[in-house]
């Protein structure tokens, strides 16, 4: 056959189908680490992208930006007080511009101790499309932020949107991530190839996702909750045979609306109460990415390269 007209394929992960893996624990014997993850975003005032509440291609205005902005208002702290009533940890994907827009809210991340992970600049502009230098320069400046007012950078990438151009991964482990959460292929941490070696990809979810489910299938609040507990009541039982990662994706401009919200504790208040929690690690995306990087090398499904490349 023509090689030119074979499938497209990708070249950073090699196929591994879960039955045929190692079996190993999270730590003290955990089977399911169980992460919530919020999202703090900035946007541009009546231009860029962004979602619309009424509609997918809507045009930016004051009404849809005003809307998100109520994250940054609102919802994000009644976010903090129902993680502290029901003792979950958090972690943030950030966008950079927060430090300019809503400081406060980093602020209170710091004094929580929860785990930030970058998130671009800004959820008004998309990497695909961009030169590859200007991308080096936005992840450098994206970066630059964290480090000026934390005292060091993320160790892991989101990209806006969940995009990446064909050069992210590359970019971002020679700029110093750890791990990744834009490829949701698995169920499991997989080891990632780029042109310098090995980088993580941490599971996150396309579909266990409020704007997916919320805001682009117009699913009701309700909907949301029960994917979450059927989610959780399924894979607390699947994690016997394989340990799995299970993160849940939240906007604060989405379930911090109060009707939301109300259902959004119901949920949680379920997985933290299930008979089964005592094989449930509570954590976050860096730490599973810590725990991962002292595996021994073959353990995780990846790329072979990437496997036996781990330095």
């Amino acid at each position: 056959m023509d090689a030119s007209r074979l499938l497209p394929r990708q070249d950073r992960y090699d196929y591994h189908p879960l039955p045929e893996r190692a079996d190993w624990d999270w730590p003290e014997g955990r089977r399911l680490a169980f992460c919530v993850t919020t999202n703090i975003e900035a946007y541009a005032f009546g231009s860029g992208l962004g979602p619309d509440p009424a509609r997918q291609d809507g045009v930016q205005t004051q009404r849809n930006f005003a809307w998100r902005d109520y994250g940054n208002r609102v919802g994000i702290w009644r976010l903090f007080e129902l993680a502290d009533e029901l003792g979950l940890p958090l972690a943030h994907n950030v966008n950079s511009l927060i430090y300019q827009v809503a400081p406060q809210i980093m602020t209170v991340i710091r004094k929580r101790g929860d785990e930030f992970v970058g998130h671009g600049r800004s959820n008004a502009e998309s990497i695909r499309g961009m030169w590859e230098a200007d991308e080096a320069e936005l992840i450098a400046q994206a970066s630059a932020a964290f480090v000026t007012h934390e005292g060091r950078m993320p160790a892991g990438w989101m990209g806006p949107g969940g995009i990446e151009s064909a050069r992210t991964l590359d970019l971002l482990k020679e700029a110093g991530y750890r791990y990744v959460m834009d490829w949701p292929l698995d169920d499991q941490p997989v080891w990632l190839r780029t042109r310098s070696g090995p980088i993580l990809c941490v599971p996150y979810p396309i579909e266990l996702n409020d704007i997916g489910t919320n805001v682009l299938r117009h699913e009701s609040a309700e909907t949301f909750a029960d994917m979450i507990v059927c989610q959780f009541e399924e894979m607390v039982r699947q994690c016997e045979r394989a340990p799995l990662v299970m993160n849940v994706s939240l906007h604060p401009f989405i379930v911090g609306q109060p009707f939301r919200l109300w259902r959004l504790r119901q949920a949680l208040q379920h997985c933290r109460t299930h008979a089964l929690r005592e094989r449930v690690w509570w954590t976050r995306p860096g730490e599973i990415a810590t725990f991962c990087e002292s595996l021994p090398a073959g353990t995780l499904a990846g790329s072979q390269s990437a496997t036996a490349d781990r330095s």
